[in-house]
This record gives C-alpha cells, sequence and structure tokens, in this order.
C-alpha cells in the first residue's frame, strides 16, 4: 500500500550527491543505456567524487563517464559498453591498464547474491549452477560446498550490499513511492539491499497518479531514503515514455573520445554546465544545431 501521510524525501541534485562518500559502494539502476541516473553521475563528477565501486545490472554510459572523470575504482557488472554504438573506449582503456578493477558477474550471480542481501545472509546456495566453467577461476569467493542439511554439492554466491542506491524513474511522489515503467531490471531489489536509496525521477506527482499509472508502484515509500526530481535526468540515456536515447550525442562523445580524448566533452557537458539546468539548455541548442 502506498503511503500518502510520510514526510516527504524531497532534496536537491546536489545534496543528494554530498550523500556519497569516497570508497563507497553504490548501486545503479537502469540497464546499459537506458533510464540510468545521469544527472545524478554528472553531479557526483562536479562534486568530484574519488574511488567508487558500482554495482550494476548490465553498465554502460554511466560508468563510462565516472571513469572518464577519475572517480570509479571498480565495477561489478556482467557487462560494461555501449550497446550498438559499440565499446566504452575510456573505460575499456582504464581496464586494460589496470586502472579499473572489474569484478565479473552474470545476471544470475547478481540477483542471487542481492537476494542474500535482502535476506541478511553472506551467502545463498544454488544447484550446479556456473559448474564446468572459469567462474570460479576468476571469482574466487564463489564457493562449491555440501548442502548442511542434505550434503547434496551446491554453489554458494556472496551477498551483493551496496551502501547506496540510485535509481532513475519517471514518476515519483515526495515519500518515494515512484513508477518505474518500462524494464524494471533488479531496481526493487537495489533498492531493498542499500542502506541509502535516492530515486532521481523526472516529475514529482501526487501519489494518486503513481497508483493510477500502467503496473502502478515499482518501488514504494519504505525502500525510498530520498527523491530528487530530475527532468531529463536519464540523458543521454532513455527514460520510457518520456524520451528515447540520444543517439546523436552518445555518437559525439564517442568521436571525440576516440580522436583527441574526453576533456572538451567533460567540459562542455560537466565542468562548464554548472548544474542540470544549464546541461539541459546545452542540449537544446544541440538538437537545434542539428534540426
Amino acid at each position: 500500500m502506498l503511503s500518502e501521510n510520510a514526510s516527504g524525501k524531497c532534496m536537491s541534485l546536489q545534496d543528494a550527491a554530498r550523500k556519497i562518500q569516497p570508497g563507497d559502494v553504490i548501486g545503479i539502476g537502469g540497464m546499459t543505456l537506458y533510464r540510468k541516473p545521469m544527472a545524478f553521475v554528472r553531479e557526483l563528477a562536479r562534486q568530484r567524487a574519488r574511488d567508487l565501486t558500482l554495482i550494476g545490472f548490465c553498465s554502460g554510459f554511466e560508468a563510462e563517464l565516472l571513469t572518464a572523470v577519475g572517480a570509479l575504482s571498480a565495477l561489478r557488472t556482467c557487462y560494461f559498453g555501449l550497446e550498438f554504438l559499440g565499446l566504452a573506449p575510456v573505460l575499456r582503456k582504464a581496464v586494460e591498464q589496470g586502472g579499473v578493477k572489474v569484478i565479473e558477474e552474470t545476471e544470475y550471480t547478481i540477483a542471487v547474491g542481492l537476494q542474500a542481501a535482502l535476506m541478511r545472509v553472506p551467502y545463498l546456495p544454488s544447484r550446479d549452477c556456473e559448474v564446468g566453467t572459469d567462474f570460479f577461476r576468476i571469482r574466487p569467493d564463489l564457493r562449491r560446498a555440501p548442502c548442511p542439511v542434505t550434503g547434496d554439492e551446491l554453489t554458494w554466491f556472496p551477498a551483493v550490499s551496496p551502501r547506496v542506491a540510485v535509481i532513475h524513474v519517471p514518476l515519483a511522489d515526495e515519500q518515494g513511492n515512484a513508477w518505474l515503467g518500462g524494464q524494471h531490471c533488479v531496481d526493487a531489489q537495489l533498492a531493498m539491499a542499500a542502506d541509502y536509496t535516492i530515486v532521481t525521477a523526472e516529475k514529482i506527482v501526487p501519489t494518486a497518479q503513481i497508483q493510477q499509472a500502467q503496473g502502478a508502484a515499482g518501488l514504494v515509500s519504505f525502500m525510498v531514503d530520498a527523491v530528487v526530481e530530475a527532468p531529463g535526468g536519464a540523458h543521454p540515456t532513455s527514460c520510457y515514455p518520456d524520451y528515447p536515447l540520444d543517439v546523436v550525442h552518445i555518437s559525439q562523445y564517442l568521436r571525440q573520445a576516440r580522436a583527441a580524448g574526453v576533456q572538451a566533452y567533460l567540459e562542455r557537458y560537466v565542468h562548464q554546465s554548472g548544474d542540470e539546468r544549464e546541461y539541459l539548455q546545452r542540449i537544446a541548442r544541440d538538437i537545434h544545431e542539428h534540426a
């Protein structure tokens, strides 16, 4: 049941980003280039965040951008890249040179690891999973051990516990009830497994509008600690049904990154854009110029 009486949890994007501390493990909602909390990521870059570990179901432009500004030290994911647009060049180079550590996951290991965190147990078992693969070589924290009840040999997966989760949504109310729309990924599990959960939303709306949306709330207030209104907050990734993936913008980024590097991009869209209002004005000018 959605709560309409709890005290509001709204705060500014700047204040929400200040919740992140050096060394934090952050769970990022969405998937690859879809519904990523990019406004929050840009604000982390402006605040010069450092030594972050990201947990992502499938990672994309958010991990690339945080690597470009020197904020990322480790990544737990089953994939990183820019899908049909190609590889994430800065992140790939950082991984190859040892600047960013990749903890390889599968979608299954992340899902089971989050479930273990929700159950407050250090490991959860599964029958015969990953047997016959190299996964045990690259992930020595996985275990093959007998079930203490039946004696059956099982694979044991460690809990995955972000300190902070950040999830972008189309609609949320002031209490943190949120409509995810489209693909939910593991956003609800991230929100519940984290010690502190931040929702950025295209719009802050009355609770009744969340209740009436198709599928109703994907996140409810007890899962969420802070709410930020961030129109265009997933750009250049998509946010259904508000806007599609900005292929032109990411292609422009890739051209710059592969040629002269990313500094010109970062100056224009992160550092010279002092906040998200200025960022969106620059994007609007870009669209007008390409029209």
